[in-house]
């Protein structure tokens, strides 16, 4: 059977097959002025954005996601809520959702992954759900056309990367260090040197994530990933500064990283 590529991965393959390194800011959706920071950062350089669906116990999240989370539900955000107001988007990039199993399993795979595919949405990432129990949801996304984007821990053993990396659509997210997202004083280690044993195995476009907190960071990752998702350090600008801020952020990161 011949693997149909998606939109999200085919993108991500051509840009960086043209020398580019991939930057994929994350933005909580029903956040206020999250619709305008996505506008923002797609037209500041980014290459696709992922966007959470907020959600009350996010497990891989630290303080400043968690905090934009509780204000987006505060706001009375929702799954269903978010994937409206992704409609009005009008961005040219590929967009990734990030959720947890809980909301997929609400609605059932298969009717999630056709509400995701409905709003415009390409890929999806859903971090507490482990490679082994992915089946359902899988073939769900897959009929869908959802690309599923799989998480490959740092402590992962060799013997189990293959299989991460097949499953995987979109990209590979390499987790940078073990922990939730946040922003820290520099970049672990783990971040390139899981990057690095990823790269010798799979040709799909691979991504460092969590950790990645600086446009300085962000260079350092890119000299072995194929590009990086940020995620605390987007969402804190939104909070403080507003849109805008987003915007600025995005394009320091791009410059960086295109240097």
């Amino acid at each position: 059977m011949t693997l149909t590529i998606g939109r999200m991965e085919a993108e991500l393959r051509a840009k960086r097959d043209a020398g580019r390194k991939l930057l994929v800011p994350y933005i909580t959706g029903g956040l206020r002025g999250w619709q305008d920071a996505v506008r923002a950062a797609a037209a500041s350089g980014a290459d696709a954005i992922e966007i959470g669906i907020p959600f009350s116990d996010p497990v891989m999240d630290g303080p400043v996601i968690q905090r934009a989370s509780q204000l987006a539900l505060a706001d009375g955000a929702t799954p269903v809520s978010v994937l409206a107001e992704v409609r009005d988007l009008d961005v040219s990039v590929p967009l990734a959702v990030m959720t947890y199993y809980n909301t997929v399993h609400h609605p059932g795979p298969l009717r999630f992954a056709e509400q995701l595919a409905s709003a415009g949405i390409a890929a999806a990432i859903v971090p507490d759900l482990p490679l082994d129990e992915s089946g359902p949801w899988c073939v769900a996304a897959d009929a869908a056309g959802i690309e599923t984007i799989m998480l490959a821990a740092p402590t992962a053993p060799d013997a189990r990367l293959p299989r991460i990396v097949a499953r995987c659509r979109g990209f590979v997210y390499s987790v940078g260090l073990l922990g939730v997202t946040g922003e820290r004083d520099q970049l672990a280690s783990t971040a390139t040197s899981l990057a690095a044993r990823l790269k010798m195995i799979t040709d799909v476009p691979v991504l460092v994530g969590v950790g990645v907190s600086n446009a300085q960071q962000a260079r350092e990752a890119v000299r072995v990933a194929d590009g990086v998702v940020q995620g605390a350090s987007v969402v804190r600008r939104l909070l403080e500064h507003g849109a805008d801020a987003v915007g600025q952020y995005v394009a320091e990161v791009r410059a960086a990283i295109d240097e």
